[in-house]
Order: C-alpha cells, then sequence, then structure tokens
C-alpha cells in the first residue's frame, strides 16, 4: 500500500526526537493472548528512550542557568543516556565527560566517542558506595572540573518530566486516549516508569503499571520489603541498577516483575529475527514480560510496552552466536529447572510467624517443624521480616531476652528475595550472602529455600 508523503523540516535533530510508533507485536504473542504495543524508541535519532531525557534536561538546564555556554556535560551512564547528551551537546556545542561499567558494549563506548565525548570505564563489580562506582567517580570529576554540569539523571526530578511531558502524552493519544489496560517499562533510572506512571494514573488511572527488573538488580527486592539486598552482576544492559534511584518514584507503579538475563536475550533475538525490530537487550526483558502478562490477562485485553533502544550497539553482543555461546545463554543441557521445580519438590507448607509474637512462640515452631529459620508476616500476610535460629540462640545468650520477649527485637530485615520463575542458578548468588532464599510471587509468600533443600534437588536430578 502507498502511503502519503509527509515533509517535516526539522530546524535540527533534537526536534527528530520523540513521536515514535506503536507496533503490533504477531509472532512472539503466544496464542489466545491479548495484544500487545510497542513503543519503539530505538527509532529515536541517538537509538535509544534516553534522547528524550537528555534533551530535556539540558534545556532546563540552560534555562535556569545551571549550564551556561563552553560548560561540560557530565554523566554516569551505560551507555544510552550518553549518546543522547553526546548528540545534543554536539548540536549546541558542550564538551562532555561520561563514566560507565565495564560491562557496556564497545558499540556504546565508541558511539560515544564518535560524538566527542570522553569516556572513562569504570568496573561493574563493585559496592555502590566505592570511590571507583560509575556514579561516584562521575560526582568527584564534576566536582573537579570548572564550569561542569552533572546531569545526575538517577536522582532529577526532570528525568520523570520529560517522559511525564513526551513519551506518557504520546502513547495516550496512540491508544484512543488511554484505551489499554497495562503498561510495561524498564526500571533502570525509573523515569520511564515514573513519568508514564504519573501521567496515566492521572488520565487513565484504569491502566496498571508494571516495572520490570533484572535479577541481580535491587528493585524488585526493595519494591515488595522496602529493603535493599545485596546486587550481584547480571549481563542484560540499560535497566535495573545496584543503588536506589530517587527518579523511580514507586507510589505509581503497581507491580513489578523479574527476569533473568537468559529471558531477556532470547526475548531480544526473537524480536529482531521474527518481528523485525531491530532492539537491544532491555527491549528483550521488558517484551517478555509483556508477553507473559499478555497470555495471563487473555483476549480483548491491551498492552503497551517500550522498546528502550536499538540492537546496533550490542552487534558484538546478544546478537552475536559466538558470544551468546560463549557465555551459556545458547546452551540448554545445562538448564537446571526454575525455583518453582525446586518448591514443588519440597512440596511443604512455609512455616511462618506474626511479627507481633513472642519469642517463646518462635522456639517452639523450631522444635515443632524442624526449621532453621520463620518469616514474620503483618496483619496483611505481606512478609517484612524474618527471624533465625542463630538470632534467638545469641539473644538468649547475652541474657537480653526471654521466651516471654517481642521477637521483633531479633528479626532481621528480609534478604535474598527470589521469585518462582528465576532459573536455579540465580540461588547460587544469594547463597553468597545470605542463609536462605525467600520465595515471593507478587507480595505472596511462597517458600523458604536453604542450600541443603537445593543440595537435594540437584542430587534427585542427576540420579535420574
Amino acid at each position: 500500500m502507498q502511503r502519503g508523503l509527509v515533509v517535516q523540516t526539522c530546524k535540527n535533530i533534537l526536534e527528530a526526537i520523540g513521536n515514535t510508533p506503536l507496533v503490533q507485536l504477531n509472532k512472539v504473542v503466544e496464542p489466545g493472548a491479548a495484544e500487545v504495543l510497542v513503543k519503539c524508541e530505538f527509532m529515536n535519532p541517538a537509538g535509544a528512550i534516553k534522547d528524550r531525557m537528555a534533551s530535556y534536561i539540558i534545556e532546563q538546564a540552560e534555562k535556569d542557568g545551571r549550564l551556561k555556554p563552553g560548560g561540560t556535560i557530565i554523566e554516569n551512564t551505560s551507555g544510552n543516556t550518553g549518546m543522547g547528551l553526546a548528540m545534543a551537546a554536539a548540536v549546541k556545542g558542550y564538551k562532555c565527560i561520561f563514566t560507565l561499567p565495564d560491562k557496556m558494549s564497545q558499540e556504546k563506548i565508541d558511539s560515544m566517542k564518535a560524538f566527542g565525548a570522553e569516556v572513562i570505564v569504570t568496573p561493574t563489580d563493585v559496592h555502590g558506595d566505592s570511590p571507583e562506582h560509575y556514579v561516584n567517580v562521575a560526582k568527584r570529576i564534576a566536582e573537579e572540573t570548572p564550569g561542569s554540569f552533572y546531569v545526575n539523571q538517577y536522582h532529577c526530578e526532570e528525568n520523570i518530566d520529560a517522559h511525564y511531558h513526551s513519551t506518557a502524552p504520546e502513547i495516550y493519544a496512540q491508544t484512543d486516549d488511554g484505551k489499554f489496560d497495562v503498561f510495561v517499562a524498564g526500571t533502570g533510572t525509573g523515569g520511564t516508569v515514573s513519568g508514564v506512571g504519573r501521567f496515566m494514573k492521572e488520565h487513565a488511572p484504569h491502566v496498571k503499571i508494571v516495572g520490570v527488573d533484572p535479577l541481580g538488580s535491587v528493585h524488585y527486592h526493595y519494591f515488595y520489603t522496602k529493603t535493599m539486598p545485596t546486587p550481584h552482576v547480571y549481563a542484560v544492559e540499560g535497566v535495573g541498577e545496584d543503588i536506589l534511584c530517587n527518579a523511580l518514584d514507586f507510589s505509581v507503579v503497581d507491580e513489578m516483575r523479574q527476569v533473568n538475563d537468559r529471558e531477556s536475550f532470547a526475548m531480544a533475538r526473537r524480536l529482531v529475527r521474527e518481528e523485525g525490530l531491530f532492539c537491544g537487550g532491555s527491549s528483550g526483558s521488558i517484551a517478555h514480560v509483556a508477553c507473559k502478562i499478555a497470555k495471563e490477562i487473555g483476549p480483548g485485553k491491551r498492552v503497551v510496552c517500550v522498546l528502550p533502544d536499538s540492537g546496533g550497539r550490542y552487534i558484538s553482543k546478544h546478537l552475536s552466536d559466538a558470544w551468546m555461546q560463549d557465555h551459556g545463554f545458547l546452551e540448554q543441557g545445562s538448564e537446571l529447572g526454575f525455583v518453582d521445580d525446586l518448591l514443588t519438590m519440597l512440596n511443604r507448607p512455609v512455616i511462618t510467624a506474626g511479627v507481633t509474637d513472642t519469642v517463646g512462640t518462635i522456639i517452639g515452631l523450631f522444635r515443632e517443624h524442624g526449621v532453621s529459620q520463620v518469616p514474620l508476616l503483618d496483619d496483611s500476610g505481606k512478609p517484612v521480616k524474618i527471624v533465625h535460629e542463630v538470632d534467638v540462640l545469641r539473644g538468649l545468650h547475652d541474657g537480653g531476652m526471654t521466651p516471654a520477649s517481642p521477637v521483633a527485637n531479633v528479626a532481621h530485615d528480609i534478604a535474598g528475595l527470589i521469585y518462582p520463575k528465576a532459573r536455579i542458578e540465580e540461588l547460587y548468588h544469594i547463597f553468597e550472602t545470605d542463609l536462605v532464599a525467600v520465595v515471593l510471587d507478587g507480595a505472596k509468600l511462597k517458600g523458604i529455600i536453604s542450600k541443603i533443600d537445593l543440595i537435594e534437588y540437584l542430587s534427585r536430578k542427576k540420579s535420574g
């Protein structure tokens, strides 16, 4: 079908940001599922949804005097924000210095340098408080550089505003004034899900807002427990984080879903090869969850999600069969199954107590059921704390506790959170730092898994 020619002249490339199409998925959506529409943000000029935020923040900084002619833009980035900022800086005549973790693709580094930016690569596997962490390196450089403007995308309100004023109204208009049921976006800095979430709460409050977080990131755990887990390294780029971000407004997010690297890369490759959508790994993360939700809610419903960036910056990574093979993502024989499979094998109830129970009650549960830890539930049935045998032992030994003491005095925040559809392999990261894995499906406690449970599972699996 021949389309009419639309002629539009932009004064510069920044005016071409936004107005990306909403495209229906066909082959990757299971039969009997809801309709899934994807917002093709990889079609922005610098190839990512971050173009919107980068241009918006620079404009605001120019207006209020934080960024002056001849200034230097400094930011910590996973690559996409850096490219958006570098593109805007090239148009406006600013210098740029960016820091990014060493797990990011060489294509991203080379693209930022091509725009004229200086790029400083930092270690990925360091704690958020480390001076080597890419955020802290960027802050230090900003403090030492005269005339600098530190973008601070992880914590600035303008990150959210950019999507409230651009991404969200476009989706609303493209869906006939919000005629859809679920919006799905990744939770990296949090700007997209927060900006669109705020807009939809005002204009289409029926829309459920779902955030996507990779296993190894902190957002999923914090959303459901309000405690910080120990993050671990994951391979997918541009989604998730190892620190809390003020640009992530949890109050407008209705649900969080987790996804692992294998699921992310498998769906990203399918989007390219089956749908012709040349997008990146985080797009796979988001689309995987969107298609899963579409299957759950069924026909007659509509799910909208974003595809944040282009596949062009991942040619040497998940779009390469050799890279996928080297990292074990194409191997099928090594699959150990899912956490759900282990829970099915255990086939045992979860022993819990209330946050107002006494130490004596917990001792009785330890003795009666032969467990070594008991999660504590609030009045709504949500797990909020956990108490281990060693906690009670220390309290009794020190003399500061009796069986009549409130157990809340020795309980700890829940750590080691995992979801039922996580791969068994993800348990190893938890067992490196925590006594047990706590399995949550949404806010519902599904089970407790210890090291010996995993040993028994693997033993049964190996013996056939």
